[in-house]
C-alpha cells in the first residue's frame, strides 16, 4: 500500500488502482478498506481509485485526540494525492464522513453515499445515544470485544451471531478495530441527519439504498436506511435518490460499481 501524510502528520495507507478520473472510497464501521476492495477493482476499469484505510485501521496510523476534522483532513490529503479533486463514495458510516467532508468544502466533484445509518426520529436517536454511552465505557475499560458485541446487537445480531463472530477467524481483527467504533459514532454525531451542514453540499449527490435487509441487521426497523436516505436527499440541494433493488447493506460489487460509474461519468 502507498501512504499519504495527513495534516496532523498521521500516515494514511491506501491502494491505488486503474486510470481515469479519481475516485476516493470511504469505508464504514469495523472496516479497514477491505469491504471496498471488490468495488475498487470494478471501478478501476474506468477510474483511478483510491481505496484507503481510515485512521486507526489497517496500515494507517492514528494520532490522539481523535476528531472528525482530522478524518476530513485525511480525505483532503488523498484528494491532493489524486491531483486536487476527486469523486467520493462513502459506505454506511463512511457515507456520513464523506458528507461531512463535502460540507467542509473539500474539492469533491460528485459524491455518492450508500445506506448511511442516520436516525429518523428522536426515539431512535435516544437509542443511539445509549449505544454510544455504552461503547464509550467499554472502550475506556479496555473491553474491546464488548464494544464489538454492542455494535453487532445494535444492528440486530443475535447472541449466537455475536458468539460465532467472536470465535471465528475474524474475531481478533474485529477486536483490533473496536476502538474505531468511537470514530464512527463521532461521524454520526447525535445520530440525526445534520440538516444545516448537508445544505452546504452543493455537488451532485447520489443517495442510494438497497432493496433487501441483511439477515444480521434484522434488529433495525423496516425501512431504516430508506428513511435516512430520504432525509439526506431532502436536505441536499442537488441530490438524486436511488434504490438498487436486490442489494443488502453490503452490495454486490459489480452491480453497485456500475451504478457508481454511471453517476460519476455524467
Amino acid at each position: 500500500m502507498a501512504q499519504v501524510r495527513s495534516n496532523d502528520g498521521t500516515m494514511i495507507a491506501y491502494d491505488r488502482s486503474g486510470t481515469g478520473p479519481a475516485v476516493v472510497l470511504v469505508g464504514g464501521g469495523l472496516d479497514d478498506g477491505s469491504e471496498n476492495a471488490a468495488i475498487a477493482a470494478e471501478l478501476a476499469r474506468h477510474f483511478t481509485v483510491y481505496n484507503y484505510a481510515r485512521r486507526g485501521r489497517g496500515g494507517s496510523g492514528d494520532t490522539a485526540p481523535y476528531a472528525v476534522a482530522r478524518e476530513i483532513d485525511d480525505i483532503q490529503a488523498l484528494i491532493a494525492a489524486a491531483g486536487g479533486s476527486a469523486h467520493v463514495f462513502g459506505a454506511s458510516s463512511g457515507g456520513a464522513l464523506a458528507l461531512e467532508a463535502a460540507a467542509a468544502g473539500l474539492a469533491i466533484d460528485r459524491i455518492a453515499v450508500y445506506e448511511v445509518p442516520y436516525m429518523s426520529d428522536a426515539a431512535m436517536a435516544k437509542h443511539w445515544s445509549t449505544y454510544v454511552d455504552h461503547v464509550t465505557v467499554a472502550l475506556a475499560e479496555g473491553r474491546h470485544w464488548d464494544a464489538v458485541a454492542l455494535f453487532m446487537r445494535l444492528a440486530g445480531s443475535s447472541e449466537q451471531d455475536v458468539a460465532a463472530a467472536r470465535d471465528s477467524p475474524f474475531g481478533p481483527g474485529l477486536r483490533v478495530l473496536a476502538p474505531t467504533l468511537a470514530y464512527d459514532a463521532a461521524c454520526l454525531g447525535d445520530g440525526l441527519p445534520p440538516i444545516t451542514r448537508l445544505a452546504r453540499v452543493t455537488q451532485p449527490a447520489l443517495v442510494a439504498t438497497g432493496g433487501v435487509a441483511d439477515q444480521h441487521m434484522q434488529g433495525l426497523q423496516p425501512g431504516f436506511f430508506d428513511a435516512a436516505a430520504d432525509a439526506i436527499t431532502a436536505a441536499l440541494p442537488n441530490a438524486e435518490r436511488r434504490i438498487i433493488e436486490g442489494q443488502s447493506h453490503v452490495a454486490d460489487p459489480s452491480v453497485f460499481a456500475a451504478v457508481l460509474a454511471e453517476f460519476f461519468t455524467r
